[in-house]
């Protein structure tokens, strides 16, 4: 039988291979057949699921839930509150070649409350803006703003969301300031030029 293991607050799954050398806030739990690699900082709170791979120095916010299957390679930053869904996948390289040693790590940066769906592909280089979300299977190679709803490849603006999720009654194109209330939680959201 499985166990998990506590260690400082962190629940780990004995089936998981973490670092000496990393940071894992409180309350975050580590489940089976993770890695988490040297140089690692993951915040309070998280969840990293079944089959996932935290390469170096990657940092990893507050309250983020990684759903089975994802890799997060060197260069990805993800802030607070930021969900990845099952088997989603991040670049790192723009010119990837097995035989290229001097490859060089584009960044990119998830931003806080961002959620990307399930078999989406992240492609190196690009800022998800706060509170987007990011369809399934979603191919993104560009940045995106804020609150954006995201789907197709390539991604493709198809409307706007609230920090609930709940999608937003506002154009596509926003070229000044655009107030939007949700339906669903009320909340006042201003909206970028897109």
């Amino acid at each position: 039988m499985s166990k998990i293991k506590i260690v400082n607050g962190v629940k780990i799954h004995d089936s998981s291979w973490v670092s000496d050398n990393c940071k894992i806030g409180e309350g975050t739990y580590v489940w089976m057949n993770v890695q988490i690699r040297e140089g690692v900082t993951i915040g309070e709170n998280c969840i990293i699921s079944k089959d996932c791979y935290i390469d170096l120095d990657v940092s990893i916010g507050n309250r983020v839930k990684i759903q089975n299957g994802v890799s997060v390679y060197k260069g990805v930053t993800i802030e607070d509150d930021v969900f990845l869904g099952p088997h989603m996948v991040f670049t790192n390289d723009l010119y990837p070649r097995s035989f290229n040693h001097d490859w060089k790590i584009t960044p990119t940066i998830i931003k806080k409350g961002a959620s990307i769906g399930a078999n989406a592909t992240i492609v190196c280089g690009s800022v998800i803006g706060e509170f987007a979300l990011i369809g399934a299977g979603t191919v993104v190679n560009k940045n995106v703003p804020p609150y954006s709803l995201m789907v197709g490849n390539p991604a493709k603006l198809v409307g706007y969301v609230c920090k609930c999720g709940k999608r937003l009654d506002a154009p596509n194109t926003i070229t000044k300031p655009f107030e939007v209330t949700c339906l669903g939680c009320n909340e006042l959201i201003i909206l970028k030029r897109s």
